[in-house]
């Protein structure tokens, strides 16, 4: 299982590599649009974005498991936000979707970078989250007797799931 774990995260890296093209540049300031919280915690580098994206790719394959935080536990979809955050920026997030829905300011999807939130729901409340990791695709904890995985924005069944995108 570990060197399964390891040919993932070789693979994994290898292609954020190749998709990742991560800018440099600040995030732009919130604008009047925007909702939520005001920041109170630093703007990710574009390091620290990128780190956040190599970690949840190299954790693609972990079992799902409700409530669970850790790799050895097994995630849910806020569980693996957090752990791949407080691993890689020392900043943890909030625990639940409702809350990591209101974590940090909207972006909208045109300004998606590496690092950001991805967060789903197509009622009045989010019910599923997700790390940017680039090229329209975000690393997620689906459901239960699923695993961590990678899947594309633009998917039949994501592209219907009202996504909000949110940067810390």
């Amino acid at each position: 299982m570990r060197v399964f774990h390891s040919l993932t995260f070789a693979a994994c890296t290898a292609a954020l590599l190749v998709l990742s093209g991560c800018g440099t540049s600040r995030p732009p300031a919130p604008s009047s649009s925007s909702s939520g919280p005001t920041r109170t915690t630093p703007p990710l580098t574009a390091d620290q974005a990128h780190d956040i994206a190599i970690h949840a790719l190299g954790l693609v394959g972990t079992p799902y498991r409700y409530g669970g935080n850790t790799p050895e536990s097994g995630f849910d979809c806020s569980g693996l936000i957090g752990y791949v955050y407080r691993n890689q920026v020392g900043t943890p997030p909030p625990r639940t979707v409702a809350q990591l829905n209101n974590w940090g300011y909207r972006i909208d999807g045109a300004e998606l970078r590496v690092g950001d939130l991805v967060v789903f729901g197509t009622g009045s409340q989010p019910n599923h989250a997700g790390i940017y990791v680039g090229e329209g695709r975000f690393v997620h904890a689906p459901s239960t007797g699923g695993t961590v995985r990678l899947d594309h924005l633009q998917s039949r069944h994501w592209a219907r799931q009202n996504a909000a995108f949110r940067r810390p």
